[in-house]
């Protein structure tokens, strides 16, 4: 009889841990993968985490890391002010540390008057003739073109892990880019290569220029861009297209999405 009464207990207990878990979820939000703890927090430190990222991804971690790092330590600590159970604390916390993300690295104000641009200068020279007076002579010097660099609706051309070698699907997938590069006659392509975190800096910039250079390989072999209008560079593990959390898992949903290719179009 107390068996049966204290298992009657037990699932009461059940019962209403799952519901207080229903009722609580209400407000919250699935932590991100390397936030450990509970399974769901307060949405504002789960923006708090997104606010991060979104700002490592734009490279102010390494821009200001001071006050990335002070903004980093603010939501790490309404964290911890969340699992004590100051609830409210912890998400009003949370969005002091969203708003300093947001004013991290301000463009720093100009001092002294805006200069207007100047118009490019002629090259004067002096030309001597024997029993003649002095003849000068003025050459008019184009002003400079700027370049502008535009990266097209093109689809990523992704890479296997370490390799270098273009994959049947990505084959395909530069087959239907084909087109836009057809529709661009006049335009020099610049094809950027890329790689994830794991690995040096010095061997993933070789491997992200040999990824380049692979698809600027294809491009020439298939007859569509000549090779005067292609260039490459490599970006190693700079400007990623997602941040990686864990490097280390090398086949995550962000490395993947960082093992790629993307075509440039420069326009002058």
């Amino acid at each position: 009889m107390q068996t049966i009464t204290a298992k009657r207990v037990l699932i009461f207990v059940i019962v209403v841990f799952s519901m207080s878990l229903m009722v609580g979820c209400s407000g919250m939000e699935k932590r991100p993968e390397y936030r450990s703890g509970y399974l769901y927090y307060p949405v504002a430190l789960v923006n708090a985490d997104r606010a991060l990222d979104e700002a490592r991804v734009a490279g102010k971690d390494k821009e200001c890391p001071a006050e990335f790092n002070a903004a980093k330590d603010m939501v790490d600590k309404a964290y911890e002010v969340y699992m004590a159970c100051r609830t409210q604390e912890a998400i009003d916390m949370a969005q002091e540390a969203i708003n300093k993300i947001k004013a991290l690295c301000p463009a720093r104000p100009r001092t002294g008057m805006k200069s207007e641009p100047k118009a490019a200068e002629p090259v004067v020279i002096l030309v001597s003739e024997p029993k003649a007076a002095e003849k000068v002579i003025v050459l008019a010097v184009e002003p400079k073109i700027e370049e502008k660099v535009i990266v097209l609706a093109f689809e990523d051309i992704h890479f296997d892990f370490d390799k270098s070698t273009l994959t049947k699907e990505a084959q395909v997938i530069l087959k239907r880019n084909l087109q836009l590069l057809k529709e661009n006659p006049k335009a020099k392509v610049r094809i950027a290569g890329y790689t994830s975190a794991s690995g040096t800096e010095e061997y993933n910039q070789k491997l992200s220029e040999r990824r380049a250079k692979a698809v600027k390989d294809y491009l020439v072999e298939e007859g569509v861009v000549t090779p005067d209008r292609l260039s490459e560079i490599g970006y190693g593990e700079t400007k990623p297209a997602m941040y990686e959390a864990a490097p280390k898992d090398l086949y995550s949903k962000a490395a993947k999405a960082n093992m790629r290719v993307l075509f440039e179009i420069i326009v002058k």
